[in-house]
């Protein structure tokens, strides 16, 4: 008589153990802040982690909750907002599989500060504060790596505010249409095709306008041959053309 998981194949819950902890290492490795991260230590960071799942438009946490993880992208979208008393949102920013957030109220113990939502089915791994906080005691090269990540998130927010305050509408859309592609492409040049989770209402919020005038604004942008649309992608014919366009 063979004994069940004594030899052949191992036991189910051992397979899936193996592919959950084969799915975070993954994760972590495309994640900057554990870039410098080996194997070995990758396994130990994601056995302090929590799988997580979110449904399309499912809040992962709100503003002025307690911070008490750091999430990483696993898969999926997440979009950061910043909430109105009126129901209205700000997207500050939009995540991809390998970037991370919720950081800033694990440094600080303040509140959220934002509202993080799923834009699509999503999966997160959730490292808890004292565990973050004490890899960050442990690696110096973590500490360069988050700083690094802080002070390209503050130049990139300082690029949006001065979009807001120095260009129109159509200008804040043609350039926030730019941003996307490099994000998603960085050495992009020419054509870039671009995987489309957002609505219309969610790049309005981007780019302080409302659904119905980007929709003109979309349509103005298919009509100049600046941008096609092709079910759930967005595709711009010319990065730099489009940068010409929205600067001027």
């Amino acid at each position: 008589m063979r004994i069940a998981g004594e030899s052949g194949a191992p036991p189910l819950q051992e397979r899936r153990s193996l592919i959950d902890e084969s799915l975070a290492i993954d994760s972590l490795r495309r994640c900057a802040l554990f870039a410098h991260v080996g194997d070995e230590g990758l396994r130990l960071i994601a056995g302090q982690m929590r799988r997580r799942r979110f449904r399309r438009n499912e809040v992962i946490f709100h503003q002025g909750d307690l911070g008490d993880s750091l999430q990483v992208v696993a898969s999926g979208g997440v979009k950061i907002v910043l909430p109105s008393a009126e129901g209205d949102e700000a997207i500050i920013a939009s995540l991809k599989a390998g970037d991370f957030f919720g950081e800033l109220a694990l440094l600080d113990s303040s509140p959220r500060s934002t509202t993080a939502t799923a834009m699509e089915s999503t999966e997160t791994l959730a490292l808890p504060r004292d565990q973050f906080l004490g890899l960050l005691a442990d690696d110096p090269a973590l500490v360069r790596a988050l700083l690094h990540a802080l002070a390209e998130e503050l130049r990139r927010l300082t690029g949006h505010v001065e979009e807001l305050h120095f260009l129109d509408l159509a200008g804040r859309l043609s350039m926030r249409l730019v941003r996307l592609a490099r994000d998603a492409a960085p050495e992009a040049t020419g054509r870039a095709e671009l995987d489309w989770p957002f609505t219309q209402s969610d790049l309005a919020a981007m780019i302080g306008g409302t659904r119905q005038s980007v929709n003109k604004l979309l349509s103005g942008l298919v009509d100049d041959g600046l941008i096609s649309i092709e079910r759930e992608t967005l595709v711009i014919n010319d990065l730099a053309e489009l940068e010409r366009h929205g600067s001027r």
